[in-house]
């Protein structure tokens, strides 16, 4: 299979995958604190590390139809929220190209 590139990230505060704990997010790409996901709440992120994506797929989510990838841990392959790829709706543009973490799957670590 070869080898697994995987990124360690800087800072005090950063976002496990809770089942392997590797690094996923820092606490500085959080973009809002006031999502939902399939397993209760979830952060909106600039920027993950450590995923893989799944294939573009058309949801119906709280705020409308949007085109989304799931998001994978590289090393575990856990699911771990999912991405945005395209909004339909004018004022949820600004959710493209972010990602979206369920605190349920994640550790926080030097919190």
């Amino acid at each position: 299979m070869g080898l697994l590139f995987v990124e360690s990230l800087p800072g005090p505060k950063v976002f496990k995958c809770k089942f392997c704990k590797v690094d996923s997010a820092s606490h500085d790409a959080i973009i809002s604190k006031d999502f939902h996901g399939r397993f209760g709440r979830a952060y909106l992120f600039k920027s993950v590390v450590n995923i893989s994506l799944g294939p573009n797929e058309d949801r119906h989510l709280l705020t409308g139809l949007h085109t989304v990838n799931d998001i994978y841990c590289s090393c575990c392959q856990q699911i771990l929220g999912w991405r945005y790829e395209k909004a339909y709706e004018e004022s949820q543009k600004y959710k493209e190209g972010k990602y979206i973490l369920e605190k349920a799957r994640m550790l926080k670590e030097g919190w």
